[in-house]
């Protein structure tokens, strides 16, 4: 199996060949969320508050896949909705970057 950050770096690439520049992670988390959502449009405007949801949502699913978070149920709209298992606020900085890069490499391998 090949090691993380030739994984991580294959991700980058698979996002930059895509969008035609690299995202970064709150763009990630955007992606994400709006994938799990399932409201994938160019040309949807969305308000500042919806950016932060879909970002949330992003980021919930990632860690989800590492047992932090685990999906509870999704509303009548079709968001997800999730209740916390381990806060990762008890990781540090450092350690939630770590964190969220492997759920990123995960969710885009499909594991």
């Amino acid at each position: 199996m090949e090691n993380f950050e030739t994984r991580w770096e294959a991700v980058e690439k698979m996002l930059q060949d895509r969008f035609g520049k690299l995202p970064d992670m709150e763009a990630i988390l955007f992606l994400v969320g709006m994938n799990e959502v399932g409201k994938i449009s160019s040309t949807q405007k969305w308000s500042k508050e919806q950016k932060q949801d879909l970002m949330h949502v992003g980021a919930c699913t990632l860690l989800s896949k590492k047992g932090l978070y685990e999906l509870e149920r999704k509303d009548e709209e079709g968001w997800p909705h999730f209740k916390i298992l381990t806060p990762i606020e008890a990781h540090g900085l450092k350690e939630q970057e770590i964190l969220l890069k492997e759920g990123v490499v995960e969710y885009f391998e499909g594991s």
